[in-house]
């Protein structure tokens, strides 16, 4: 059987092509150099020092962004979710993630580029009840397009979902990026 998880060095090129196209970013990203550089594992939630998270921001032919609602967090926020051992890249696990979570088909989803459209290092509260002490994500947030509404969500993790304007993404950065990429 191949091997196909994320390595180190997926994680570094990913980063690299980020940086070319933002370098302003480089020393909000240096925290996750820096634990690359420890030999650390981000692809395993247990690397408490941080580790990697994938992102979705996923439009449709209006420009309107998908939200659910974060059962745990009672929150609003865009799909994404942790690695998992069968996710080949970043990229891959952003779309397993929001297939997952939204009923989405894969195949109605498309990639804007291989590139994320913004890193986004973010610390984690503890948590108890998983056994967690604080710790930071290093969320590698992608942008999809697609024709597709909804499906069935995942209820144990997601409560709604809703189409909502750009404007609504909350990070300033994020926000900025994602309406330039739409046009």
């Amino acid at each position: 059987m191949i091997d196909l998880a994320i390595t180190a060095d997926h994680i570094r090129d990913v980063i690299g092509d980020y940086l070319d196209a933002h370098p302003s970013d480089k020393a909000a990203l240096a925290p996750i150099l820096e634990l690359l550089d420890d030999g650390a594992d981000l692809t395993t939630r247990k690397e408490f020092r941080g580790h990697a998270t994938a992102g979705a921001i996923l439009t449709d032919p209006n420009g309107l962004i998908l939200h659910i609602h974060h059962r745990a967090l009672e929150r609003w926020l865009l799909p994404g979710g942790h690695l998992e051992a069968s996710d080949a890249t970043l990229c891959g696990a952003a779309l397993r993630e929001l297939v997952e979570e939204t009923g989405i088909p894969a195949a109605m989803v498309i990639a804007v580029g291989n590139r994320p459209v913004h890193i986004d290092v973010h610390p984690i509260p503890a948590n108890g009840f998983k056994g967690e002490p604080d710790h930071q994500h290093f969320d590698f947030r992608f942008l999809f397009r697609t024709i597709a509404d909804v499906g069935q969500l995942q209820t144990e993790e997601i409560t709604d979902a809703a189409w909502r304007d750009a404007d609504s993404i909350s990070d300033p950065i994020l926000r900025q990026r994602v309406t330039q990429a739409l046009g």
